[in-house]
């Protein structure tokens, strides 16, 4: 059988977010914690966060900016979405994302049919999430959409196919989105775990292996790089 990783590497780049935009107007951003730009920097709000990346984005003459995988962050700490007394604390990011600062379209990344949907409301959690479910090469995987608009969760139903490149979506705004500056994260997952509109999209250094192998590099699909 064919290695998934294989078959991920063998499929055409996907857009899954304001198409027109091409790759050369890309730019990677850190934001893990040994970047010392955030160490220098107050970043307590969703405005703080616009503000730091739409000056990225100014200083590289770039649209969007992309990154996050398997980054340890400390953006996290102010949600109790990822502590929990009887487990260490999530800090490790396990989906790609793209920062844009303004409204966009999101796009299916492959022929699929929509596994499950719904508004992950806390603070700090993907906001309005869907999450497609996929098949090639004898391989079912998924992959997810949060930090969306409301309007995005609309006459949808479980089911529902949408062609590779065919609108699902558009970036939601704080406070909607989980109260982040508006990106997307997009994830590849293999086995859903039984989960229903919602998926881990941080983990803690604990469970990084069996995460790492689930939901493996966005970018090996996107190929931005």
């Amino acid at each position: 059988m064919i290695n998934f990783i294989e078959v991920l590497r063998s499929l055409e780049a996907a857009k899954v977010i304001a198409s027109e935009i091409d790759y050369s107007k890309y730019v990677g951003l850190d934001l893990s914690v040994s970047n010392t730009d955030l160490q220098n920097t107050i970043l307590a709000t969703a405005k703080d966060y616009e503000i730091f990346i739409q000056n990225h984005l100014g200083k590289n003459n770039a649209k969007i900016a992309y990154g996050g995988y398997l980054e340890r962050r400390n953006l996290y700490k102010r949600s109790m979405v990822f502590k929990n007394e009887n487990t260490n604390e999530r800090d490790i990011h396990i989906g790609l994302d793209l920062w844009i600062n303004e409204a966009a379209p999101i796009f299916a990344a492959l022929d699929g049919t929509i596994h499950s949907f719904q508004n992950n409301d806390a603070l700090g959690d993907y906001g309005p999430t869907i999450i497609l479910q996929h098949h090639y090469e004898n391989q079912t995987f998924h992959t997810l959409y949060g930090h969306l608009s409301l309007d995005s969760l609309n006459d949808k139903k479980v089911g529902d196919f949408f062609p590779k490149g065919t609108p699902i979506a558009t970036l939601g705004l704080p406070p909607t989105n989980g109260d982040y500056a508006p990106h997307l994260h997009f994830q590849i997952i293999i086995d859903m775990q039984n989960k229903l509109g919602d998926y881990p999209g941080v983990c803690s250094e604990n469970d990084l292996e069996f995460y790492s192998k689930n939901c493996p590099n966005p970018n090996l699909l996107l190929k931005i790089i």
